[in-house]
């Protein structure tokens, strides 16, 4: 998801981990920035890369993000040919229990794409049948099941439902896209239907939300197909939104995958394939937005960004296999570097660190975060598994989980 390189951002603007007093495992960690708050992990790696602690196999064909609950490792995947399934390990790879949640996507690229989110003991999925579902973290039993996509003529594009659930303190949001609504909003405990937005227009992009506070409101940073949305959480109003479709080219027009950055009152998006990045602060009350920078540089495929000390660290975007990496200061919209590593890819960050992993070849590498040039410290290479490298990685308990397809390989980062 790094916080104590992040400007103070989490004191500063509370993101969704920070707004609710439970445990929480959710995309990208808790501030869905991609910074986990691990320390004293490896500031080097051995030549061959950090140690193997386990690796497990047959977790399921999938996309999403490996996540640790509970000091228990939760990861979805396409099992049994034509169902998503929720698997929940400990850590000696042991199979606790598993759970089928929904039909899989069934059309290019069929793995599991949305990463659950978890708090109190509940998990929160959405599948590729496009159904919401809670699940009883324990043993998997179903709480509660919505299809809001059928029931407000949901709209998504042609990768299909790659969302993963944002959490208010009270709510589950899902984005349904379409003419009806935009986004709707259900009780977390009992799936009870609290309030739908008004339609902004257009299908529901690839992109999770964020959650955030400005200006004394508590708002959902939505991307749909053609807008940036900011949502009151508490009663589903649109505050704000600004049309990007100025913006798009032909080839990836409203295909935004990336969470949306939020730093001190300003928030960053980019949609990939040669369209800008954008920069936009918002106004005192939170009931406007006014765009200040572009960047031509940074158009980020899905891999996601990070903000560390006021620098946005990412890859771009050549065509649908190659990039580079960069780095772009937040204040000025300049590129302070773009530079060559295989290619694009994912980037995390932890104990003021970044991790690199590449989707290509599967090189992960180990990142010193510079303004002057791109600082590759130390890297290996994670062969087992096959398909695209394009599960995020993420940081658990002082370990790298990196999700290659079916194989889930856990490594120690335990510095002295």
């Amino acid at each position: 998801m790094r916080l104590s390189l992040l400007l103070c951002l989490l004191p500063t603007v509370l993101l969704l981990g920070s707004c609710t007093s439970n445990e929480i495992a959710q995309w990208r960690g808790t501030g869905r920035n991609g910074i986990y708050p691990d320390k004293n992990l490896l500031k080097e790696w051995p030549a061959d890369g950090p140690k193997l602690e386990l690796s497990i196999a047959n977790v399921g064909k999938g996309l999403s993000q490996p996540l640790v609950y509970n000091n228990k490792i939760y990861i979805t995947g396409i099992k049994h040919d034509t169902l998503d399934v929720l698997s929940v390990y400990d850590w000696e790879g042991s199979l606790l229990w598993e759970k089928d949640f929904s039909r899989s996507w069934p059309r290019t690229y069929p793995e599991s794409r949305g990463t659950p989110t978890i708090e109190d003991n509940r998990i929160y999925l959405i599948g590729g049948d496009a159904a919401l579902v809670c699940l009883n973290a324990r043993n998997g039993e179903l709480i509660w099941k919505q299809n809001p996509h059928s029931s407000f003529s949901g709209k998504y594009q042609y990768w299909g439902i790659v969302e993963s659930v944002l959490l208010t303190d009270n709510a589950a949001l899902y984005v349904t896209g379409g003419e009806e609504t935009t986004v709707v909003a259900y009780h977390k405990k009992t799936g009870e239907l609290l309030w739908k937005s008004k339609s902004t227009g257009g299908p529901k992009s690839y992109a999770s939300s964020a959650l955030v506070e400005w200006g004394g409101l508590q708002i959902a940073l939505i991307q749909t197909a053609n807008d940036i949305i900011g949502i009151d959480v508490s009663n589903g109003d649109v505050l704000w939104t600004y049309n990007t479709i100025q913006y798009h080219t032909q080839k990836g027009k409203g295909e935004a995958a990336n969470t949306p950055l939020f730093y001190n009152g300003e928030l960053f998006i980019t949609y990939g394939n040669e369209q800008p990045g954008m920069l936009f602060t918002l106004a005192d009350d939170a009931r406007s937005i006014s765009l200040k920078w572009t960047n031509d540089i940074l158009d980020t495929h899905h891999g996601g960004l990070v903000l560390l000390d006021g620098v946005i660290y990412a890859s771009n975007m050549i065509d649908n296999t190659r990039g580079n990496w960069a780095a772009v200061d937040w204040q000025s919209g300049q590129t302070l570097w773009e530079e060559k590593w295989h290619t694009k890819g994912s980037v995390i960050a932890a104990d003021g660190m970044l991790y690199f992993y590449e989707e290509k070849q599967g090189n992960i590498a180990l990142v010193q975060p510079d303004r002057t040039r791109l600082k590759v410290v130390s890297s290996f290479q994670m062969k087992d598994g096959q398909g695209p490298h394009w599960a995020h990685p993420s940081i658990y308990n002082k370990r790298l989980l990196v999700r290659h397809g079916n194989v889930l390989n856990i490594y120690s980062l335990k510095g002295e």
